[in-house]
Parts: C-alpha cells; structure tokens; sequence
C-alpha cells in the first residue's frame, strides 16, 4: 500500500479527530435520565454544542424551559447550559446533524429477572435511519458482554441508509462507514468527593478507529481514558465492577444476621476492620440493594453465561442474600412490634426515605418500596417520609400512590423505620418523639433509647 492511498484511508477519521480536539464535534446524548443529562452538562460546560434526545416529552419540555428535574442539578445549570447551545429534543431526525452519539438508555431486568434490552432495541431502531457517514455511535448502558455487537451493531446495519455500514476491524475506514464503541458509564448520584470529570472513562470499540474516536471524544471531558481491546471487555469491565460491590454487600448483610444473633455490632467489627491498611475495603450492610446497577448487574452475567453452559453460582448465592433483606427488615420490624405487645397488621408504620440511598431523588431498585409493599401486605397502615421524593406513584415494579407525610406527629405511629439515612433528617428529634424506631441504617448510632433496635 503506497504512502497516498494511506493518506486517503485516514482522512475521514483524521477529520472526525480533528473536529473532536477542537470540540466542534456536535454531540448528541439519548436519554436524559440520571446518566444522559449529567453527561450532557459536562459536555456543554466543556464547551462542545450538545443535543439532547428523549421519547419523554415532559423532560424535554422542562430542559427546554430551563428547568432540571433531578434533585442534585439545579436548574441554573440547565440554564448555564442552554447559553452554550444545549438544547433538547424528541426529534430523531436531528441525529444526521450530530458526529458522535451516546447511547444512555435504561436497561432494566423482566419480571422474570431477565435482560430487557428494549430501550437500547428502539432507540437503534430510531436513530438508524438517520445515521450518516463518519459518526460515531457509543452505548453506555449498563449490559452483558455482547450486546454491542450481537444487539446493537446488527439492528443499526439493517436499517441505516443503504449502504452505510458499521466499521469493521480491518476494513477501509475512509469507506461508507459509521464507528461504534462501548464506554460504561460510572456515574455515582450523591458522591460530592470525586468530580464526574475525574472518573476514569473505560473505552472498547468495535475496530481500532472507532476505539480511538471514542477515546478523542470523551478525552474532551475526562482526564483519563482506558482503552481496552473489545466492546465485550469494556462490557464486561463495568459488571465486575458492581458485581464485586454486590458480592461483598452480599457478605455484610449476611454477617450482620449471624452478628446480630451473637449479640456482635456489626458496625463496630467494620469499623475496626477497616483500620487495616492493606487487603480490606470496607463495605456496609443495609435494608437491601438500590440503583439501577448494583442490584441488576449480576442478573445479566448469570443469563448471558447461560449461554456457555457456566453456572454463576458465587453471584447467584450474593443476589439471593441481597434480594432477601427486604424480608428480613420486615420480620424485625415484626419482632419489634411484638415487644410491645403490638402486631404488623394494623400498626402504624412510618418509613424514612425512599430513595436508594442518602441524599438523593432516585428511586430505581430501591429496598424501601419493596419494604413498603411488604408491609401493607401484612396489613399494616403505612406512610413515608422523603424531603427528595415527595411522591412516589408507579414504576415497572410498584404502584404505591403516596405523598410524603412530614415529620410532625411521629407519637402517632407505632413505629418508625430508618430505612434511607439522608442527612436532613434530626436523628436525636426522631429517636425522642418516636415510640419505636427499627434503623437499618445504622444512623441513629451513639445515640443511646431502649427505643431503637438496629437491624
């Protein structure tokens, strides 16, 4: 191959690189959930032009009105965004305008705990008419290894623009070719100690091209990118990494139950523990697993290995653990109840904080709705309180219809269950007003009632 047809191979990503270091690239984001409008801030404050996409017209509606929806952004941000170009949409048609598009789709699991795949499903079916030469599509949903190529990649090639294809190892990159990659998103609602910027962005791409397209896209925002050789490695990169937090939550919550028996504080064993300076990262336990990641994770692996006939059975025996601790508050709660000479069924129940964990609006997964059901099935009368969440109506999983209660009359219930410890909540006011209070939290700590059991 002489040096000119080289040249030519090179040029269209050449010209992609160029626009991307100079953040001219426009870039549009799909779903402006939790994931997609965080990313999609970042991006317009590095000052690149970002279109945002969402089959949810309210929120389009809302950004477009300069308003945030999520708890932790406040809307100056929106605003501070929309002044750099920001803008969003329900209009596929807009995506032939944009050189690089991210994927950040929900991926939610089955009634029957399998994969669904049918947000990633539709919106390839959406954006593949209107795909251009020398894009670059990027997934960053949460998935199994595979999904990239096996899902994505065949539904794009079948009903993009004739002709149009996605760039293969080894192909002509300068050809009638769009490039595709996989960066698993790593975003951590709450965590105020490490900027998004200075998470580093895992990057697999489907050829070498698209792999460093991807790098020179999120280059502009993080200040560190790990290539690695696949789509399936970076898939896989992100299970291991909450897989790993699964299986030792998993361990806590069943250390906890043998240590409760034994008359042990779990927490002060942690605490102790993790004095170590080597060989142990401390983990707690808690009502059960939240998020959209964590408590779903696993159950992707454990299908996808099905297919090469492996048993995941580690994993499988932590998501058992970690699926069970709804049931187990609940019996405390029950156990609590009777050394008061009360019963679950007609008592009444107030649940603190509904969100998956502290200080923040997101209810995905979260053990408290599932804590909630249980209860009102065992007849009790039950009311929450979250000052991030003052409703709750219905998901995939529940359909509760409630309305936060304040925090005005806590004598008037039987009992009051810590099962989210935001840090707007008085601890001290709610141990001394209320009668009983089961913490799965441990939040009331150094306080000292014969009114608190810790479970």
């Amino acid at each position: 191959m002489n040096t000119a047809s080289l040249a030519i191979q090179t040029s269209q990503v050449d010209l992609q690189l160029q626009k991307l270091h100079a953040k001219t690239a426009k870039v549009g984001v799909i779903g402006l959930g939790y994931v997609g409008l965080p990313l999609s801030l970042l991006l317009s404050e590095a000052g690149i032009t970002v279109q945002g996409f969402d089959i949810d017209g309210s929120k389009v509606s809302q950004l477009e009105q300069g308003t945030s929806y999520i708890y932790r952004i406040p809307s100056t941000e929106i605003e501070r965004a929309r002044s750099q170009g920001f803008r969003a949409t329900s209009d596929f048609s807009l995506i032939s305008e944009q050189d690089a598009i991210i994927l950040c789709v929900p991926t939610p699991l089955t009634e029957h705990r399998d994969p669904d795949l049918s947000f990633i499903e539709c919106t390839a079916t959406n954006i593949a008419p209107w795909l251009r030469r020398g894009q670059l599509v990027v997934l960053e949903s949460t998935t199994y290894p595979g999904t990239t190529e096996e899902i994505l990649i065949p539904i794009l090639n079948r009903l993009c623009p004739e002709g149009l294809r996605a760039h293969e190892q080894g192909a002509d990159p300068d050809g009638n070719v769009f490039f595709v990659a996989f960066s698993p998103e790593r975003e951590d609602p709450g965590n105020n100690t490490v900027a998004r910027r200075d998470i580093p962005k895992v990057i697999g791409g489907h050829s070498p091209a698209a792999g460093l397209l991807a790098s020179a896209l999120y280059s502009t925002i993080f200040g560190k990118t790990v290539s690695v050789s696949s789509t399936q490695a970076a898939e896989m990169t992100k299970l291991l990494e909450n897989i790993y937090r699964c299986v030792n939550i998993a361990l806590v919550n069943e250390l906890k139950m043998l240590s409760q028996r034994m008359g042990i504080d779990i927490w002060e064993v942690i605490d102790a523990a993790a004095t170590k300076p080597f060989g142990f990262q401390a983990f707690y336990p808690g009502p059960g697993l939240g998020g959209h990641c964590i408590p779903i994770d696993p159950f992707y692996l454990s299908w996808k290995a099905r297919e090469w006939n492996f048993h995941t059975r580690f994993i499988e025996l932590a998501g058992e653990i970690n699926e069970g601790m709804p049931d187990y508050v609940v019996q405390a709660i029950g156990e609590a109840l009777n050394t008061v000479r009360k019963s679950i069924n007609g008592s009444r129940i107030l649940v603190l904080g509904v969100a998956y964990k502290k200080d923040i609006d997101d209810l995905r997964e979260s053990p408290s709705l599932e804590i909630i059901e249980k209860l009102q099935h065992e007849r009790a009368l039950v009311d929450y309180n979250d000052p991030y969440l003052p409703t709750v109506g219905r998901g995939r999983h529940y359909n509760l219809g409630m309305t936060s209660t304040p925090l005005t009359h806590l004598a008037d219930y039987d009992c009051v269950v810590i099962a989210t410890d935001h840090s707007d909540y008085d601890y001290a006011t709610i141990v001394s007003e209320a009668n009983l209070v089961v913490d799965t939290r441990n939040a009331t700590r150094g306080i000292v009632s014969t009114k608190i059991v810790h479970c």
